[in-house]
Formats: structure tokens, sequence, C-alpha cells
């Protein structure tokens, strides 16, 4: 087996990103998508001296939004499709879209009508592309079409609660539903073609452009998903689908009574002797789709927090050890390159430590943790180290104009660190995006709102809640010229 300290991770070259989740990209119809807003923010990053655009993970959510609780761990979310794109290709007509329609529900009509055009036509190219993509995708793809097919059979109930001979994946009715559902199995492998191939012609112009697309993979799959439906040997529930235990963590920055996810724990023992085959499949995909990856909740690959499935919250826990180091070395194995990046915020212990130091992983810090007073706080740039990452915040922080105006921080400690006293708080925002940029971190990450110094009304996502959340948006008029030529000029000065 191959020594993982052999095998390249990712470039530590100083560079700078801004991070903004593809779904808030402006002036398309409910969310943003893969369009010309997209191709215009890379001419944007590039115009200004970033490298990196990183965003949230692109799977097919739930009602709830939320990117981190997907329907597949491989599928694309088909809301992030651009109708324009099927315009351009002779798929959908001109006048089908309408901006008065901003709801999904309209954007799934129009991929409807989309895939009929496509199947009608017969098209000799892109026939075979399409047969190409599902060849190449069969691992997951049959399964999480079939899985799509049999949610709008049910009203969109959860599998667990669909009659028993398709939740047991009987054969015979899984032949039947097959055979009466072609039709919307066809639209699911269709809608999932378009996907990756809009998203392919992104990630090349990207790169015309020096763009390093950075992705986000959470550790944990939703209860209600095609892996745990077609896979559940690779999960601690039983028969029926039920749990006795559920994934979150325990109290800490983001939450007092901590965060109950409510997903299912893996089996770790069946994993480990499977050579954790689900792991690889899943990698091989992320790595289709991006340059770099962040394995969200790096702190549960050493051990995670079980929760009973009956406690409301994520208090009563207890940390369980799982095969982490053993999944990793598989890992860097069977990849040449993996250009992976620990986020190893909340509880991290000196296991945690050791074992993203084993594999030679970039971890991250972000300063609206750094100013509780401490002068050993991590977050601190003093004490950054090259290989760390900083950020101001992240998707489940407040804007840092939010974080200043709310004060749950040591003011005084915060303001004699960036050296002002009585400033406003668009001020304070810039030190923080200054004191990021100036840090010997490798890579400094802005999110989006920063740029545009907006407040708690820009937040994209409050841990522990389950409404408002992931529907933040920018406008170009939002961009001020003057602060960009700042963030360029920091840019050029700290050499990233």
């Amino acid at each position: 087996m191959k020594a993982h300290a052999d095998v390249k991770t990712l470039s530590r070259q100083r560079r700078a990103g801004v991070l903004l989740h593809p779904t808030s990209l402006p002036e398309s119809l409910g969310n943003g998508d893969f369009g010309h807003q997209a191709y215009r923010f890379i001419e944007f990053l590039h115009s200004y001296g970033f490298k990196v655009w990183q965003m949230l993970p692109l799977g097919a959510t739930h009602e709830d939004k939320s990117p981190y609780q997907c329907m597949s761990s491989h599928a694309g979310n088909p809301l992030l499709i651009s109708l324009h794109w099927l315009q351009d290709k002779g798929w959908l007509k001109r006048q089908t879209i309408s901006s008065d329609n901003t709801d999904d529900s309209y954007r799934l009509c129009c991929l409807e009508q989309a895939a009929k055009n496509f199947y009608q036509k017969h098209d000799d190219v892109w026939s075979a592309a399409i047969t190409v993509f599902s060849q190449q995708h069969v691992s997951w793809l049959d399964d999480y079409a079939l899985f799509m097919a049999l949610k709008s059979r049910y009203q969109n109930k959860p599998w667990y609660d669909w009659p028993k001979a398709v939740r047991y994946r009987e054969p015979k009715a899984l032949a039947d539903a097959k055979h009466e559902l072609q039709d919307v199995i066809k639209q699911t492998i269709f809608e999932q073609f378009v996907f990756f191939t809009q998203w392919q012609e992104i990630r090349v112009y990207a790169k015309q452009h020096d763009v390093e697309l950075f992705g986000d993979m959470p550790i944990f799959v939703a209860h209600d998903s095609a892996d745990v439906w077609a896979q559940r040997e690779n999960f601690l529930i039983d028969h029926d689908g039920e749990m006795a235990l559920v994934a979150g963590v325990p109290p800490d920055a983001f939450s007092d009574s901590g965060q109950r996810w409510g997903n299912p724990l893996y089996d770790w023992e069946y994993m480990q002797k499977n050579n954790f085959s689900w792991w690889k499949q899943r990698f091989e995909t992320q790595l289709v789709l991006f340059d770099m990856i962040r394995m969200d909740h790096f702190r549960g690959l050493q051990a995670c927090w079980q929760i009973p499935n009956e406690e409301e919250t994520a208090i009563n826990g207890n940390w369980v050890e799982v095969p982490g180091r053993e999944m990793l070395t598989e890992l860097f194995a069977s990849f040449k390159h993996l250009p992976l990046v620990a986020e190893d915020l909340g509880v991290i212990t000196e296991p945690v430590i050791e074992l993203k130091k084993a594999f030679n992983l970039p971890g991250m810090k972000v300063l609206q943790f750094a100013f509780d007073g401490n002068n050993h706080n991590p977050h601190l740039p003093h004490n950054h180290a090259h290989d760390d990452m900083v950020y101001t915040g992240t998707h489940d922080n407040d804007t840092t104009l939010g974080w200043i105006n709310d004060e749950h921080y040591n003011k005084r400690y915060f303001e004699g660190y960036i050296g002002l006293s009585s400033q406003s708080a668009e001020q304070g925002a810039c030190s923080m995006i200054r004191l990021a940029m100036s840090s010997v971190s490798f890579l400094c990450v802005l999110p989006m709102q920063d740029l545009l110094l907006l407040d708690t009304s820009a937040r994209m996502n409050t841990p522990g809640t389950a409404s408002n959340n992931w529907q933040w948006r920018f406008q170009w008029q939002q961009v001020k010229p003057e602060m960009m030529e700042k963030l360029s000029h920091f840019i050029r000065l700290y050499q990233r």
C-alpha cells in the first residue's frame, strides 16, 4: 500500500478566495444557478486577484434547502441548472422562462419540458453523451433515479414511510417500479446529466481564469437519502430504517445546546471490512467536481458524537472513536491526488490534531472566534501557521459587520489588537479583513457578505435553527469599487 506521506495533497501557494454558494448568485429565478452570472462571478474574482471560489455542497436538497442534508452524496441539485443554457441547446422554448415565476416547482416544470424535448429529438451526439454519463455514474445514478421516482409516487414521503416492498427493496417490487416509472427515471437521469455537463463547463472557464473551485463534503448524509435507502448496510439503522442513535455535536461556540443533526451514524465496522468502498465512490464524484474539497466536521473521523434518538437536543450524547485513520490511509492509497481540507472547528482534541497532521491536511482558523481576550487563542493571527486556512467567518457565522455590531466578543481586546478604538463598524470589518489577508496562513477566504460589508440581514445560516436559512443572494450594485480596490491592494500587498 502506498504511504500517504508520499501522496500530494493540495498546493500551499499563498492566495485568497471568496466564499459564495451558487444559490446566492444574482439575477435568476428563485435562486442563483449555473447560468451567465456564474461566469461573471469567475471573471469578477479573476479581475481583483482572487484565485479560489469556495462554496457549500452542491447536492439535491430537501425542502429546508440545507446543503448539508442532501438526498444523495453524489447527485447535484437540479435547481442549480441554468434554464437559459437549456434554451441555447434548443431543449426549452425561448418564451417559456418567465421572471414572474420564481418558485421551485416552476423551475422543475421547465426541466420536465426540456427533458421531454431532449428525448424526442434523438440527437445522436447528445444521446451518446448521456449514455456515456449514465455508464460512468452507474454506481449511484440508477438507485438515485429510482429513489426520486418513488418519492414522487409517494407524495415526497421519506423512504422509511414507503410501502414495505419498496422500502425493503424486494427485487420484484423494484423491477415493477423501474418499468412503471421509467419516464420519471429518465427525467432524473437527464437532470443529472445536464447538471454535471454545465458544471464541467464552469470548471473549464474557472481554470482558464486561474480560479480553483473549492467544494464542501458533509461528513454525514441525510436519513431520507438514496444512499441510506439503497446501501443501508453502511449505516446504523434497522431493517425498517429506524435509528437508535443519531449524529450531532455537543454544545460549542455555535450553540449552547449543541446541534442535533439527526443523521444516521455509519457502521464503521462494515465499512472497514469493505475497504471503505462507499467513501471511495463518494470522493470519485467530488473530484470530478472540484479542485479542492473541505471535509466538513473532520473531527467526526476521529470520534462521533452519538445522541440517543429520543433526545430533543444534542446535550446528552457521548463520543465514540471511529477508524478515520484507517479510512484516510485507504483513500490516500487509492487516489493519486486528494486535495483535502479538514474543517477542524468546534471541540478539538489532541487525537484530532494528530489525525490531521498525520495526513498533512490544512485546518481552519476563524477570526470571529479569536477575540475572547485570551492571547493564546489559536484563532488569533499571531498563532496561525502557514498550513492553516484563515476566514473572517464561515457560512455558519454572522457577517463580520453583524458580528462587530453584536459585540459578543471582548471589544477592548479586539480594538487593542487592531490598533483602533471608537472606530465605525465598517472600519472594524475592514480591519478584520486586513488581519485575514496579512495572516501567514496560505489561504485566506472571505465570505462574499464581507466583501460587500453587509450586516446580519445577509447571514447565510444560523446553526440550530430550521427556518430563514440558505436564502441570501447578492446583487451586483452592492459591489463598491473602492472596497474592491482596497481588497485588490491587500492581495498585492500581502502577496496573495
